[in-house]
C-alpha cells in the first residue's frame, strides 16, 4: 500500500506549482520581497515557514472542535505566535549571525497570510494528518519561490551564492570583474524581487493553460 493516496500526494504536490500560495494565491508577497537577496537568508526563513505552517495546521485541526467559533482567529494567533517563539529562539541559539540578517522578518511569520490562510480554509476542517500534508506542501511552495528568487537576486546582485564569490573579487578585480563585468545592485533592491516573482507569475500561466481559462 502506498504511504500516500491520490489525494494526500496532490495536497503536497498543487501548491508547488498550481496552486502556488505566492503565484497563484498571492499570499506571502511581503518577505518574498524583503529576504530573498541572499540565498542562506531565504532557506532558512522557507524552513521555518514550513515548520510553523505544518506544526501548526496539526495543532489547529486537533483543536478544531473546541475553539469557540468568535474566539478562532485569536486562538490561531496565539498557536502561531507559540511557534514563532520556538523558531526565534532555536535561530538565536544555533545560528545567531542569520537571525540577526533575518531580524524582524522571522517574528512577522505570524502575519503570513499564508499561515493564517491555511489554517482557516483548512486546518479547521480536516484531520491532523491531511492538515500535516497541507502546512508541509504549502511550505515547501512558499520556499520554493524564496529560493527561485533568491538565487537570481544573489548572483546578479552579489556576484556570489551563500556568500561565496562566483565571478572573483569585485574590489581586487579578478576574474570577470578583470573584463569589465559589475554587479547590477539593483537587483538586491526589493523592487527587483517583485519583478522577478512577476516574471515567474507570467511563465506560469502563459504555460497552464488551466489558469489561463480560469481568468
Amino acid at each position: 500500500m502506498a504511504l500516500l493516496n491520490k489525494k494526500d500526494a496532490a495536497l503536497l504536490k498543487d501548491p508547488l506549482a498550481d496552486n502556488n500560495p505566492i503565484t497563484i494565491q498571492v499570499l506571502g508577497i511581503c518577505s518574498a520581497l524583503a529576504i530573498t537577496a541572499e540565498l542562506k537568508a531565504s532557506i532558512v526563513m522557507g524552513l521555518s515557514v514550513m515548520f510553523v505552517l505544518a506544526m501548526g495546521n496539526v495543532v489547529i485541526s486537533l483543536m478544531r472542535n473546541i475553539i469557540p467559533s468568535k474566539i478562532r482567529i485569536i486562538v490561531q494567533l496565539v498557536v502561531v505566535a507559540a511557534l514563532v517563539i520556538v523558531v526565534d529562539q532555536a535561530l538565536k541559539a544555533f545560528a545567531y549571525e542569520l537571525s540577526k540578517t533575518l531580524s524582524v522578518f522571522v517574528g512577522l511569520i505570524i502575519t503570513n497570510c499564508i499561515i493564517m490562510g491555511r489554517f482557516e480554509a483548512y486546518a479547521m476542517a480536516n484531520k491532523p494528518w491531511p492538515s500535516f500534508l497541507d502546512g508541509i506542501g504549502n511550505g515547501a511552495g512558499y520556499a520554493i519561490l524564496l529560493l527561485i528568487v533568491a538565487f537570481v537576486r544573489e548572483i546578479l546582485g552579489s556576484g556570489s551564492l551563500f556568500g561565496m564569490p562566483l565571478f572573483g573579487d569585485a574590489i581586487e578585480k579578478t576574474g570577470l570583474y578583470s573584463m569589465g563585468y559589475v554587479n547590477n545592485n539593483l537587483v538586491i533592491l526589493p523592487p527587483m524581487a517583485l519583478i522577478i516573482v512577476g516574471i515567474i507569475i507570467w511563465v506560469q500561466r502563459t504555460k497552464n493553460t488551466t489558469l489561463q481559462e480560469e481568468n
